[in-house]
Order: structure tokens, then C-alpha cells, then sequence
């Protein structure tokens, strides 16, 4: 039986799925060649990014898109060492990412910073050195 606590697919609400998914592609991911209309899918380590249109992700739900809010979640980018969150976090900027925080020391003793993609989905990128990532970027709790 596989494990229960795991994230395969991670969708996000888009208001222009064109404009996203440029925005993702720009940022540096590699969308997937087999994206069906109306969805632009993006192959991670071991999960996928999906981006959907509001109204239809509202519609698949069986919500008004009112409801569906940017919620209170953050994804996360951990880097292996504080010049990378700078170079990803600034990339974001420069292809229309708003910056919340940008990135500093934290009382945890890593490196960290805030940022928005176009459509408001919150991104921490961040270096944890009591966190270290394997050589294929996968982080495993110490």
C-alpha cells in the first residue's frame, strides 16, 4: 500500500492561464508536452504542478470562484545555499513576481524571502542548513 502522507499533484487557481503558465515556464520549470486543454501541467520531483483557470477550478469544486480565495498557504523552494534563493527569488521578480519579503537571515538560522506570483500565490524561497537537500534536490526531515 503507498503511503498516505504524500502531495502528488498541487493545483493552482489561475485568473489568465496563458499568462501563468508563461510565467512558470520563464521562472525555469519544464512544462509537460502532454497538457490537455484548458490546464498546463508542469512535472516536478516526484509531483506535478497544474495550472487551471479560476472559473474552472471554481466549477470542479461546485463553488462560486468567490470562494476560492489564494487561502493561507505557501509553497516552498528550498535552496542549497543563500546566492541560489537569491538568483531564484530575483528571477521570479523579473518576470512579474511581487516581492512580500525579501530575503534575509532567520532566528532559525537559515536564509529566507516572500514572493507573490502573478496571480498571488505565495512562494518562500529559502536555504534551511538544518535541512540539507540530496544531490537530486529532495528534502528528507532530519
Amino acid at each position: 500500500m503507498l503511503p498516505r502522507n504524500r502531495v502528488t499533484l498541487i493545483t493552482l487557481g489561475v485568473a489568465d492561464l496563458h499568462r501563468a503558465a508563461l510565467f512558470y515556464r520563464e521562472w525555469g520549470w519544464v512544462p509537460h508536452p502532454g497538457s490537455p486543454e484548458g490546464l498546463a501541467l508542469f512535472q516536478m520531483h516526484g509531483a506535478a504542478l497544474a495550472l487551471f483557470s479560476l472559473d474552472e477550478l471554481a466549477a470542479d469544486q461546485n463553488r462560486p470562484a468567490g470562494e476560492l480565495g489564494t487561502g493561507a498557504a505557501t509553497l516552498a523552494q528550498n535552496c542549497e545555499d543563500t546566492a541560489e534563493v537569491d538568483a531564484v527569488f530575483q528571477s521570479a521578480l523579473d518576470l512579474g513576481a511581487t516581492a512580500l519579503k525579501r530575503p534575509e537571515k532567520t532566528p532559525w538560522g537559515g536564509y529566507s524571502g516572500y514572493l507573490a506570483d502573478p496571480d498571488g500565490h505565495v512562494w518562500e524561497i529559502a536555504h534551511n542548513p538544518g535541512w540539507p537537500l540530496d544531490p537530486t534536490g529532495s528534502l528528507t526531515l532530519p
